[in-house]
Order: C-alpha cells, then sequence, then structure tokens
C-alpha cells in the first residue's frame, strides 16, 4: 500500500480529511444538532470510506496482482481494470 511517497501521502490525506469528518460528526452530536444534519455527516464519511477502500483495493490489484516483474498483457490490464471498476461500484 502506497508505494510510492506522493501514494503514501495522498492515503495519508484522506485519513485526515476523513479523521476531521469524524470530527465534525461528533461536535454536531454534541451540540444536538438537527437529525438532517448527523445525517448529512454520516453520508460524507460513507462517501470518504468508500473512496478511500475504492482506492487502496485499486493499488492492491495494481501491486500485488500484477508481477511487477514482467508488463502485464493488454488482456490482463483490462481484467484488473475491469475488477477495480466492479468493486469500486460495489463499494459505492
Amino acid at each position: 500500500m502506497g508505494d510510492s511517497v506522493a501514494e503514501k501521502r495522498k492515503l495519508l490525506n484522506r485519513g485526515r480529511r476523513l479523521r476531521g469528518q469524524v470530527d465534525a460528526l461528533e461536535r454536531a452530536i454534541e451540540a444536538d444538532a438537527g437529525c438532517v444534519q448527523v445525517m448529512q455527516l454520516l453520508v460524507a464519511i460513507r462517501g470518504a470510506v468508500n473512496g478511500l477502500m475504492a482506492e487502496v483495493v485499486r493499488d492492491h490489484i495494481e501491486l500485488h496482482m500484477i508481477d511487477p516483474d514482467r508488463i502485464p498483457t493488454e488482456r490482463e490490464t483490462e481484467a484488473a481494470d475491469e475488477l477495480a471498476s466492479v468493486l469500486h461500484s460495489y463499494i459505492k
């Protein structure tokens, strides 16, 4: 996961934004915010988690399911892309 410094930083930033969303949810609940506001925060958190999961799944496919010691065939690349797409749709 996060094989490069840039990729690791990107994932960390997404995690930090997610933490900020959870903190906002906690503050809203403590402040007796309305149900609509709490639900909106929950939907945003769910979307952020799903997006992060989709990215980690795609990274896993690219880093661990395709042999890094050889160039994948076009069919293998298409299959990996298709799997990532299906999983992304399922997660969201």
